[in-house]
């Protein structure tokens, strides 16, 4: 990995399970049915079974990131992160679970950010300039068949030193700026949903929002507070989705050169093992919206920030 950012609290970590399954257990559950009739579902949820428990199926997998240099302190409580930002509507449906015994892992702060549909980020707008390393640049948008497998010339690995690729450390936020960011406590089936828009691309990454698991703390007025992150990671889109969103302003109007799955450098092209997410949506209706769900599991006593990767 290429990424190494590193907060002052940074915190001593071993390795540990990662759980990725289907988003069945989430319509079962009573969250809500996925997009039907002339839907698209893409993505994998091939692993090894091991076990379970409350009809779970557990996976013990292995999927960590570096944080990112975009990571902003939970401080935004909240299910609908769009604050009217323009793109694709996604509903993110995520479920945690204990990678040991396949329990929900309820009263977790589960802590999302990702940028806009044209690569921006909240908090760094500055940042987005479009130089080398950062969101924005030229290039092309997307085009031609939809596959994983890249086409023409590779964009190459994310700049070492740019924020945008991923090297360079934490960076401080520029702006006051929050959209695209928020956390939600799971609830005792281990669920938390969010409102938010498909992402967009930038330079030297493939689509991907950013997750992290805290456990241990507990929410305030100032944001969630004590206990540790036990889990930090990203969630990725299967080519075809991205070249779908890539037909639907603003999306196309990008000139921003493009990293596929493949090309990345931080997703590990283990599918759901490393964060590739179920997609629902109608294919011809892509507009409309999009279901994204996964299941994580983590290990809530183990401690890891994603700064030291």
């Amino acid at each position: 990995m290429t990424e190494t950012e590193g907060p002052a609290h940074k915190k001593d970590m071993t390795r540990r399970r990662m759980v990725f399954a289907g988003g069945a257990a989430i319509v079962a559950a009573g969250i809500g049915a996925g997009v039907v009739a002339d839907e698209e579902t893409t993505g994998t949820t091939s692993a090894k079974k091991s076990g379970g428990g409350q009809g779970e199926e557990c996976y013990r997998l292995t999927s960590e990131t570096t944080e990112g240099p975009y990571y902003i302190d939970a401080d935004k409580f909240r299910k609908d992160i769009t604050e009217d930002k323009e793109g694709i509507p996604l509903t993110l449906r995520l479920k945690v679970i204990d990678s040991d015994t396949c329990k929900p892992v309820k009263h977790a702060a589960v802590d999302i950010w990702h940028c806009d549909a044209l690569g921006v980020y909240s908090g760094y707008e500055a940042m987005s300039s479009g130089g080398p390393g950062g969101p924005g640049g030229g290039g092309t948008p997307p085009s031609g068949t939809p596959t994983d497998a890249p086409s023409g010339t590779p964009t190459g690995a994310p700049p070492s030193g740019g924020p945008g690729g991923g090297g360079g450390g934490h960076s401080e936020p520029t702006d006051d700026e929050r959209y695209l960011r928020g956390t939600q406590l799971t609830d005792k089936h281990g669920y938390v949903e969010f409102k938010t828009i498909f992402p967009g691309w930038y330079q030297g990454r493939c689509v991907h929002i950013h997750a992290k698991v805290h456990v241990g703390g507990k929410m305030t007025d100032a944001g969630y507070e004590g206990g540790h992150t036990c889990h930090t990671g990203q969630f990725f889109f299967a080519e075809s989705a991205v070249l779908d969103s890539a037909e639907v302003e603003p999306y196309s109007t990008s000139t921003t050169t493009r990293t596929t799955l493949t090309e990345d450098t931080i997703y590990d092209q283990s599918g759901v093992t490393g964060g590739l997410m179920k997609l629902s949506y109608r294919k011809r209706h892509m507009a409309r919206g999009v279901v994204g769900s996964i299941t994580m599991g983590v290990d809530p006593d183990e401690t890891h920030d994603g700064t030291d990767l």
